[in-house]
């Protein structure tokens, strides 16, 4: 089992509000879902205007699938221009079947 998490720091400069920027996250978030099978949630900086820190997780059985969605999650996420990235981060963790006992 490989799980990927990809954080990213985003910057939403027309948010006037919280409502504003909820407005964007909810588009943007709801985008990302509709495209890819990742899990994405805002994780961070919840009280900021113009910041939000969202996380995407990717589970799969094959490292290299894991690390090319959350990349094109990551590049998706820059073409919309809906809250320009400031900042990223991306881990890859696989764990096998050792730590769940082997096989079920």
């Amino acid at each position: 089992m490989v799980v990927g998490v990809l954080r990213l720091v985003l910057s939403i400069p027309g948010a006037g509000s919280l409502k504003d920027k909820r407005q964007v996250l909810r588009k943007l978030l709801d985008r990302v879902k509709a495209r890819f099978n990742v899990s994405i949630a805002e994780v961070g900086d919840n009280d900021l205007w113009q910041r939000a820190v969202v996380g995407v997780s990717a589970v799969g059985n094959d490292r290299r699938f894991v690390n090319e969605t959350l990349d094109k999650v990551l590049h998706f996420v820059e073409e919309t221009y809906l809250a320009p990235v400031t900042s990223h981060d991306l881990e890859i963790q696989s764990y096998g079947d050792e730590l769940f006992g082997g096989d079920r």
